[in-house]
């Protein structure tokens, strides 16, 4: 029996290596003839560049780079294996963890320290650039990254505009000569798993600003920045991608990096299971395990079983998943391609006793999982 076991990480428990590592040895307990690989996996959210890294034998590489405030922090990519490619996530260098609570304000953060990754990552020779987006702190939609990169704002004054969605509301002049002609060169792929506009009422500011600090004032602010923003940018570069969706992706970042770097919006996980051969290793194998902390209607959005799920089903390859619990929705799931789910709590408890003891119960529950398969085996050998 050939098995493959391809899952997300257990977020604030269990990484993606570590998941697939127990089951894998909870299964060989209980078959251990079976030939089993493990492939962990993510969706193009944290993770990723690490994942990635691994997978292909590629590095991970730490650069100083301006934080979503101004202030230097320290944050990573990865060139993979290829020596063409690297996965730049957002979150290093402007995710919302690198902000305190207490300094949350999105009219005034910024990419700029994401396009500083990118050029980073071009110096290493990497043509393919993949932009991971999500968990930002920031809403300036992606005009950090095109500031870092060349591109100069200026207001009708011609002074170049600060750093910060807020300012956009000033933008008279869009000066895209000074682009790092690298850019043009590079193939920019930008995971994204929403498809939020940049404005409006399902727009950046309005949904994602409030978790960054937003208050109503300020969201109706920032929206109408990235309105006059996104005008003068259709007006400069002849295209309207107000109404794209996804462009609202991390603050409007989604909207910056197609209108201003000429990249492309796919899916996380395709773009995840493409660079792996993710569809090829399937193939393979008889019976595939996925998993991820919480498996529920959010899962159908592009999560990691949602993918697994979707190239096996179309391989006729059965799928079983296993995760920390099971929500609403997650009886959506049987008709898409997953077979059977487990959830690994084993009694009532408290969130931290169930991220403390997650390791103990996915291998208990995994085993399990795997004694139920051999039962079924000898029932169908009688």
């Amino acid at each position: 029996m050939r098995i493959l076991i391809a899952c997300d990480s257990f977020k604030e428990s269990l990484s993606a290596q570590d998941v697939c590592a127990t089951i894998a040895d909870a299964f060989r307990a209980v078959f251990p003839a079976a030939r089993i690989h493990t492939m962990p996996l993510a969706d193009g959210g944290e993770g990723t560049a690490d994942i990635l890294a691994r997978a292909t034998g590629g590095q991970l590489h730490e650069r100083v780079v301006a934080g979503p405030l101004g202030d230097p922090v320290r944050a990573r990519l990865a060139t993979l294996g290829d020596g063409e490619t690297a996965v730049v996530e957002l979150a290093e260098a402007a995710g919302l963890a690198l902000v305190p609570p207490a300094l949350r304000d999105p009219r005034y953060s910024s990419t700029f320290g994401v396009g500083e990754l990118i050029s980073a990552a071009f110096d290493f020779g990497c043509t393919r650039i993949v932009l991971a987006l999500g968990g930002s702190a920031t809403n300036d939609g992606g005009a950090g990254i095109a500031q870092a990169l060349g591109v100069r704002f200026e207001d009708a004054a011609g002074v170049a505009l600060a750093r910060g969605g807020i300012h956009l509301a000033d933008l008279a002049r869009v000066e895209i000569a000074g682009l790092d002609p690298r850019v043009r060169g590079a193939q920019i792929e930008i995971a994204c798993d929403v498809d939020n506009p940049l404005c409006g009422v399902r727009g950046a500011s309005a949904v994602f600003g409030p978790q960054k600090g937003a208050t109503p004032a300020m969201v109706e602010a920032l929206d109408t920045a990235l309105a006059h923003y996104a005008s003068r940018l259709g007006a400069a570069l002849g295209h309207d991608l107000q109404t794209m969706p996804g462009g609202g992706a991390a603050g409007g970042a989604g909207y910056g990096a197609v209108a201003l770097l000429g990249g492309r919006l796919r899916p996380g996980m395709e773009i995840v299971a493409d660079l792996l051969g993710l569809d090829e290793t399937i193939a393979q194998a008889d019976l595939v395990i996925t998993g991820e902390g919480r498996l529920d209607r959010q899962t159908l959005a592009g999560k990691v079983p949602m993918g697994v799920a979707r190239l096996a089903s179309a391989r006729g390859v059965p799928v079983i998943a296993i995760a920390g619990s099971l929500g609403p929705g997650c009886d959506d799931l049987a008709g898409c391609g997953i077979g059977a789910m487990f959830d690994i709590v084993p009694k009532p408890q408290t969130l931290a006793e169930a991220l403390d003891g997650a390791r103990d119960n996915l291998g208990r529950t995994a085993r399990n999982v795997a004694r139920v398969l051999a039962l079924g085996g000898q029932f169908a050998a009688g």
